[in-house]
């Protein structure tokens, strides 16, 4: 895989770049850093401009070979004036805009008289849109059009100040990427030992790190969990992630990660075609591990416990049946109907355990959990369902903010009944009809005293559309998110 490896900031034009790219409005003013000194390329600029018809609206581009004398070669100009008052313009998306015009050459941004919030957002952008998860191809596309520059300078008034704030937005892009490369792993190489190992990593950003084996999470009772892999020949974790940076006795925020590494399904196997995509069946767990190392990575004022159960659903001959009844940590038992529905057994166990051992504020759980959230949603929005009004409607703020997008699903006695079981106190799938919902109402039978939200993921953390700012497989959905409700509503 590879990335961006630097993004600098200046207040004029340093080295000597290939390429330099910038924005206008609709006026067709060149900002005064690229102009100065430059006394013919605004003049040019306005004459190639009337000859493409580029008018400086947002979406627009005009890309020109710089006339004889200029110290760089090739000129970028991006629009950034809207028709439409509602749509602002998204510097971290122009950002990775950016970064698709660019080859491999030097390049720098200049942005003149930019926010300095904007301008930090628009490097992150940058290095968003630079990932590329290659790492076993033998042969590298080394060609001209498929290259990137590896640094780059921003160039603007508010370069002092958006350098301090890049710190804390390169974090986030950091944690981002971090997910990214967990779901794009193969699970053959991504097992759960593997899986706990890169975990243990974040030790280094003063993450305190513990790891819980198959025999302490039998002691504890995790049976609802341990069934899910015990048709594996990769032992089942829990890794529990917690960052101190708040006040001494303050409650943690807990977020709760589905981290199934393969999922054929169990005995209740699924049929082959598309089965290669449940190696990203643990994109929660990677959100919530990104999520860490984020909020580590840029020092948040915040008390935080992460926990991402780790599991994989094989079909051996210790596999768990259709059938089987389980015990779960509550002391609640679960009537297997269909192996396949595994993820909320997982994180039924975490939730209890969660709430019981950290009596945190509240307790957010990602999972990869269902395809009915697909035909809900589409690839667009997480499904979010919560017993909290005042939660969902952070989430819905911070999903606006991020532009990582939540819509809230209902949740209610009549689709709870649907997974009553004959035998058991309730059973693990509630049929064909709103699944997705019947998935959450069995989660909320593990949480009791504390606001909690259920994002389902499966649309938006794996195969999800090319973006401006993500051309990745695997998305690392739910890291900006979740760090911008810690940014805006948490920390002290």
């Amino acid at each position: 895989m590879s990335h961006l490896s630097d993004v600098t900031f200046h207040k004029k034009i340093t080295g000597s770049p290939k390429i330099v790219v910038t924005v206008c409005s609709d006026d067709l003013t060149l900002p005064e850093a690229l102009v100065d000194g430059r006394a013919d390329l605004q003049a040019f600029f306005e004459k190639a401009a009337a000859a493409a018809k580029f008018d400086g609206t947002v979406g627009k581009t005009i890309n020109i070979v710089t006339p004889g004398g200029t110290e760089f070669d090739r000129l970028i100009v991006l629009g950034s004036s809207s028709k439409d008052d509602k749509e602002a313009l998204n510097w971290r998306n122009l950002g990775g805009q950016i970064m698709g015009h660019l080859s491999d050459d030097s390049a720098s941004i200049v942005l003149g008289d930019l926010a300095a919030a904007d301008m930090s957002l628009c490097a992150q952008g940058l290095y968003l849109r630079s990932y590329k998860f290659d790492k076993y191809k033998t042969k590298k596309d080394d060609s001209k059009s498929n290259a990137k520059p590896q640094k780059i300078g921003l160039v603007g008034d508010a370069a002092l100040a958006a350098k301090k704030l890049w710190n804390d937005d390169r974090a986030v892009a950091e944690g981002t990427l971090f997910a990214r490369n967990l779901v794009n792993e193969p699970a053959n190489i991504l097992t759960t030992t593997e899986f706990a190992d890169r975990l243990k990593e974040l030790k280094d950003l003063g993450v305190d790190v513990q790891v819980l084996d198959e025999k302490a999470l039998a002691k504890i009772g995790m049976h609802a969990l341990l069934g899910v892999g015990q048709g594996s020949a990769m032992p089942s974790k829990v890794v529990v992630m917690r960052w101190n940076g708040g006040k001494a006795k303050e409650q943690p925020l807990a977020f709760v990660g589905k981290g199934v590494v393969f999922d054929t399904g169990g005995i209740s196997i699924k049929p082959a075609g598309g089965m290669e995509d449940m190696k990203g069946d643990m994109g929660g767990a990677a959100a919530v591990s990104g999520l860490m190392k984020a909020l580590a990575g840029r020092k948040a004022k915040a008390n935080v416990v992460g926990i991402v159960g780790l599991v994989e659903n094989m079909p051996d001959g210790l596999a768990q049946r259709p059938g089987d009844i389980v015990t779960s940590l509550s002391g609640q038992t679960i009537e297997i109907i269909n192996t396949d529905a595994e993820g909320r057994l997982v994180l039924g166990d975490l939730l209890w355990y969660t709430e019981d051992k950290f009596k945190p504020k509240f307790m957010i759980n990602l999972a990869t959990l269902t395809g009915a959230i697909i035909v809900a949603l589409g690839h667009h929005h997480a499904g979010m369902f919560s017993n909290s009004d005042d939660l969902s409607e952070k989430l819905s703020k911070a999903g606006e903010a991020s532009e990582e997008l939540v819509w809230r699903m209902p949740l209610g006695k009549p689709y709870d009944k649907l997974i009553n079981s004959r035998f058991a106190d309730m059973k693990n799938t509630g049929g064909r009809w709103a699944g997705s919902v019947t998935a959450a109402q069995f989660l909320q039978r593990f949480v009791r005293d504390v606001d909690w939200a259920h994002l389902d993921i499966a649309g938006t953390a794996m195969g999800s559309p090319s973006t401006d700012i993500s051309r990745s497989w695997g998305s690392g959905f739910g890291v900006a998110l979740l760090n911008q409700l810690v940014l805006d509503q948490y920390e002290s």
